[in-house]
């Protein structure tokens, strides 16, 4: 069977700038490190990638549905998902990070006391969110074409003074000389490729094939590639089965 033969592996992702994590380029293309990690795992698997744009909110509806074949798009794996899901070993482990405006003081948790924080809606980062005392949780739509832009500009306008989101995801964004990452959590996230339930023809695939890119070091070079100043988190090792993060 040719490649184009082969049947099409079709990932639910967003389709948003969230640098160095995924965007798409002037030619439609998708760049970052998700979606060489896709590509990666489609050639071991002998089948081409397909991306299947989604609302945040609708990647699980999309899958269940059969839009899709499997999501990959910056999803931690955490026990409330997997009941909704079931997730591949890690490809990835995420620290999480504060964003503030650069003329905030805030240095810690205890410095939002008093203040609005924005996370995504049901996400890990709003779960940090609700560890922190005394604050004011302002929850985003996962339904919005660009839920991280909708925080960036709440933050700029004053509506919120602070959102959670993951590390790599602010990094580029605290490069702008308006925004500074306040702190940083070490949550140690896991995050996964999710397929619908009983779907372990597929899961058992995927997991062979990150097994096999870890080993033999082509994971550790897309991380490296894309993400140059954040530690590789399963050096020396395949990544494991994620446990519950």
């Amino acid at each position: 069977m040719t490649a184009n033969e082969a049947t099409e592996l079709r990932i639910i992702c967003a389709d948003l700038d969230a640098r160095p994590l995924f965007w798409t380029g002037e030619e439609g293309e998708r760049l970052g490190f998700e979606p060489e990690v896709g590509l990666l795992l489609g050639e071991v698997l002998g089948r081409p990638v397909r991306w299947v744009f989604s609302a945040w909110a609708d990647f699980v509806p999309n899958l269940n549905a059969g839009n899709g074949d499997a999501i990959l798009c910056g999803q931690g794996i955490t026990e409330r998902r997997r009941r909704l899901v079931d997730f591949t070993r890690p490809y990835a482990v995420f620290d999480e990070s504060v964003l503030t405006r650069a003329d905030s003081t805030v240095t810690g948790p205890d410095g939002l006391a008093g203040r609005r924080v924005g996370a995504i809606a049901g996400s890990t980062n709003m779960a940090l969110a609700e560890t922190f005392k005394d604050v004011g949780l302002v929850p985003f739509a996962g339904s919005s074409d660009d839920v991280l832009g909708d925080m960036v500009a709440a933050l700029r306008l004053g509506e919120i003074d602070a959102f959670v989101d993951d590390d790599v995801a602010l990094v580029p964004l605290a490069e702008q000389p308006d925004l500074r990452i306040a702190f940083t959590v070490p949550t140690r996230n896991a995050w996964g490729i999710s397929v619908a339930k009983g779907d372990d023809g597929l899961l058992s695939a995927l997991d062979a094939a990150l097994v096999e890119v870890a080993w033999d070091g082509r994971l550790e070079a897309v991380w490296k590639r894309w993400m140059p100043d954040l530690a590789y988190p399963f050096a020396g090792a395949p990544a494991s089965d994620g446990g519950g993060a």
